[in-house]
């Protein structure tokens, strides 16, 4: 029987199996040689799952190549601390070319993190990182984190990949408000999708994501964090993304051409972006 994801943390699995299949092409767009192993079974059973066009990953991989891009422009830009929020096994610490002074600070679950410590014991990263077991989901627990993790920082990058779309419309409005209180904050950076992708979603892997449902797909795209003061800074497409990269199916390739940029406040039908927000002011 083909294992489904018993709770938010294994979502993290499956993440790292797209990028494992990512790493082993030639043309890959990032290596991440930490991936398959962190992956195991349950991430490459659910990479598995799914319509074939899905397999690929490509809605990962543009996504995991978008924010790697822009936290390159904002460490340029002097960025001295990255505060990964629900942070489950991503690995740019160890395969991002940064500074070795550079802070960065993992945030997750108790149990992702003891996890993680022990997967990547061995594994030297390339910047000074660190990592707290802390209940995102606690509000009084997570303003506090933002607070003392960020203090004295200069230029702040908070990222939250991933994570959005399993809180609810109040706890996103609730954590956008206690990033924007983050001291020294420069940037959020943020993945987000239109109600149809949850549909397709839905359809796609059934009762697989039962004990991990989705749930934040703003109509609106990035107009329901520019209501909250945010200024939407860039954002980009996932799937023309893709399509410029040639990581779609040839099907897909063929009718993405005929298809324009959405709108990103007035997204129709299936759309996800990664979006970079200056807070409000």
């Amino acid at each position: 029987m083909t294992p489904s994801i018993q709770n938010v943390s294994d979502t993290a699995r499956w993440v790292a199996a797209y990028r494992a299949r990512e790493t082993e092409r030639p043309d890959a767009l990032f290596r991440d040689p930490l991936a398959a192993r962190l992956a195991g079974p349950v991430g490459e059973a659910m990479a598995n799952r799914g319509p074939r066009q899905m397999r690929s990953g490509w809605f990962i991989v543009a996504r995991t190549k978008l924010i790697d891009d822009a936290l390159a422009r904002a460490i340029a830009a002097g960025a001295d601390l990255v505060v990964n929020l629900a942070a489950g096994l991503d690995t740019r610490p160890y395969r991002l070319e940064v500074p070795s002074a550079l802070q960065w600070v993992e945030a997750d679950l108790p149990a992702m993190v003891a996890e993680k410590n022990v997967a990547l014991a061995a594994e030297i990263p390339r910047c000074r990182l660190t990592r707290v077991g802390v209940d995102l989901a606690d509000r009084d627990a997570r303003r506090n984190f933002l607070r003392e993790i960020a203090a004295g920082a200069r230029r702040t990058i908070v990222i939250t990949e991933g994570l959005l779309v399993y809180l609810d419309g109040d706890t996103v409005t609730s954590l956008a408000n206690d990033i924007a209180a983050t001291p020294g904050l420069r940037e959020w950076m943020l993945d987000l999708c239109s109600p149809a992708v949850l549909t397709l979603i839905a359809r796609n892997y059934g009762g697989a994501l039962d004990r991990a449902p989705m749930k934040f797909a703003p109509p609106d795209g990035v107009a329901f964090f520019e209501r909250l003061g945010w200024r939407a800074l860039q954002v980009d497409s996932q799937f023309h993304f893709a399509l410029r990269h040639r990581r779609l199916p040839l099907w897909m390739r063929i009718a993405g051409r005929l298809m324009r940029q959405p709108d990103p406040r007035k997204p129709r039908g299936p759309w996800s972006a990664v979006a970079t927000f200056a807070p409000p002011a």
